[in-house]
Protein backbone atom coordinates (compact mmCIF):
# COMPACT_ATOMS: atom_id res chain seq x y z
CA UNK A 1 0.00 0.00 0.00
CA UNK A 2 1.39 3.68 -0.88
CA UNK A 3 -0.12 6.67 -0.06
CA UNK A 4 1.46 9.48 -2.68
CA UNK A 5 0.71 13.47 -1.36
CA UNK A 6 1.27 16.13 -3.65
CA UNK A 7 0.38 19.60 -4.33
CA UNK A 8 1.96 21.56 -1.79
CA UNK A 9 4.09 24.83 -2.19
CA UNK A 10 4.36 28.40 -1.46
CA UNK A 11 1.56 30.42 -1.18
CA UNK A 12 0.45 33.71 0.16
CA UNK A 13 -1.71 34.34 2.88
CA UNK A 14 -5.30 34.10 1.15
CA UNK A 15 -4.13 32.02 -1.58
CA UNK A 16 -5.39 28.79 -2.41
CA UNK A 17 -3.80 24.83 -3.26
CA UNK A 18 -5.24 22.02 -3.25
CA UNK A 19 -3.33 18.91 -1.88
CA UNK A 20 -3.80 15.38 -3.97
CA UNK A 21 -3.50 12.33 -2.42
CA UNK A 22 -3.28 8.94 -4.45
CA UNK A 23 -3.64 5.71 -3.16
CA UNK A 24 -2.45 2.29 -4.65
CA UNK A 25 -2.70 -1.19 -2.89
CA UNK A 26 -6.41 -0.03 -0.93
CA UNK A 27 -9.51 1.38 -2.19
CA UNK A 28 -10.39 4.64 -0.92
CA UNK A 29 -14.17 3.70 -0.93
CA UNK A 30 -13.02 0.60 1.86
CA UNK A 31 -10.91 2.87 3.89
CA UNK A 32 -10.97 6.82 5.62
CA UNK A 33 -9.01 8.89 4.22
CA UNK A 34 -7.56 11.89 6.18
CA UNK A 35 -4.85 14.93 5.93
CA UNK A 36 -2.91 15.38 9.28
CA UNK A 37 -0.36 18.74 9.62
CA UNK A 38 2.57 19.01 11.60
CA UNK A 39 3.97 22.34 12.08
CA UNK A 40 7.21 22.85 13.09
CA UNK A 41 7.73 21.55 16.74
CA UNK A 42 4.12 20.95 16.98
CA UNK A 43 2.23 17.63 17.10
CA UNK A 44 0.54 15.97 14.30
CA UNK A 45 -3.23 17.10 14.12
CA UNK A 46 -5.75 16.11 11.90
CA UNK A 47 -6.94 18.45 9.66
CA UNK A 48 -9.90 16.54 7.89
CA UNK A 49 -11.09 12.94 7.25
CA UNK A 50 -13.46 11.48 5.51
CA UNK A 51 -14.86 7.70 6.36
CA UNK A 52 -16.05 5.04 4.18
CA UNK A 53 -19.28 5.82 5.05
CA UNK A 54 -18.86 9.34 3.64
CA UNK A 55 -18.84 11.25 6.71
CA UNK A 56 -16.21 14.08 7.02
CA UNK A 57 -14.86 15.72 9.77
CA UNK A 58 -12.63 19.16 9.77
CA UNK A 59 -10.38 20.76 12.29
CA UNK A 60 -12.37 24.07 13.83
CA UNK A 61 -9.34 25.82 12.48
CA UNK A 62 -10.04 25.08 8.70
CA UNK A 63 -13.87 24.40 8.68
CA UNK A 64 -15.50 26.89 6.07
CA UNK A 65 -12.32 27.25 4.32
CA UNK A 66 -10.65 24.13 3.52
CA UNK A 67 -12.79 21.01 1.76
CA UNK A 68 -12.14 17.11 1.49
CA UNK A 69 -13.08 14.80 -1.40
CA UNK A 70 -12.87 11.73 -2.29
CA UNK A 71 -12.77 10.18 -6.06
CA UNK A 72 -12.69 6.81 -6.10
CA UNK A 73 -12.66 6.32 -9.56
CA UNK A 74 -8.91 7.58 -9.59
CA UNK A 75 -8.12 6.19 -5.99
CA UNK A 76 -7.46 9.81 -5.05
CA UNK A 77 -8.89 12.05 -1.89
CA UNK A 78 -8.31 16.04 -2.05
CA UNK A 79 -7.66 19.04 0.42
CA UNK A 80 -9.06 22.21 -1.76
CA UNK A 81 -7.56 24.88 0.62
CA UNK A 82 -8.46 28.38 0.20
CA UNK A 83 -8.23 31.39 2.29
CA UNK A 84 -4.88 30.28 3.87
CA UNK A 85 -3.40 31.58 6.38
CA UNK A 86 0.25 32.09 8.18
CA UNK A 87 -0.87 29.66 11.01
CA UNK A 88 -1.79 26.58 8.23
CA UNK A 89 2.00 26.54 7.35
CA UNK A 90 3.26 22.87 8.18
CA UNK A 91 3.82 19.44 6.66
CA UNK A 92 0.47 17.92 5.26
CA UNK A 93 0.58 14.20 5.48
CA UNK A 94 -2.39 11.74 4.16
CA UNK A 95 -3.48 8.85 5.99
CA UNK A 96 -5.82 5.48 5.49
CA UNK A 97 -7.23 3.26 8.14
CA UNK A 98 -10.18 0.76 7.30
CA UNK A 99 -11.25 0.75 11.22
CA UNK A 100 -11.54 4.21 11.56
CA UNK A 101 -15.16 5.96 12.61
CA UNK A 102 -15.99 9.55 12.97
CA UNK A 103 -14.84 9.08 17.26
CA UNK A 104 -11.92 8.12 16.46
CA UNK A 105 -10.90 10.36 13.03
CA UNK A 106 -8.24 12.82 15.31
CA UNK A 107 -5.74 9.65 16.69
CA UNK A 108 -3.21 9.25 14.49
CA UNK A 109 -2.17 5.96 15.43
CA UNK A 110 -5.37 4.76 14.52
CA UNK A 111 -4.74 4.83 10.67
CA UNK A 112 -2.50 1.60 9.13
CA UNK A 113 -0.68 3.43 6.10
CA UNK A 114 0.91 7.36 5.99
CA UNK A 115 2.15 8.92 3.19
CA UNK A 116 5.44 10.88 2.97
CA UNK A 117 4.31 14.48 3.03
CA UNK A 118 4.01 17.31 1.35
CA UNK A 119 5.20 20.56 2.70
CA UNK A 120 2.96 23.89 2.86
CA UNK A 121 4.13 27.47 3.46
CA UNK A 122 1.60 30.46 3.38
CA UNK A 123 3.43 33.48 3.57
CA UNK A 124 2.07 36.99 5.23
Amino acid sequence: VQLQASGGGLVQAGGSLRLSCVVSGLTTGNSAIAWFRQAPGGERDLVAGITTGGKINYADSVKGRFTISRDNAKNTVYLQMNGLKPEDTAVYYCAAGARIITSTMRLGGQYDYWGQGTLVTVSS
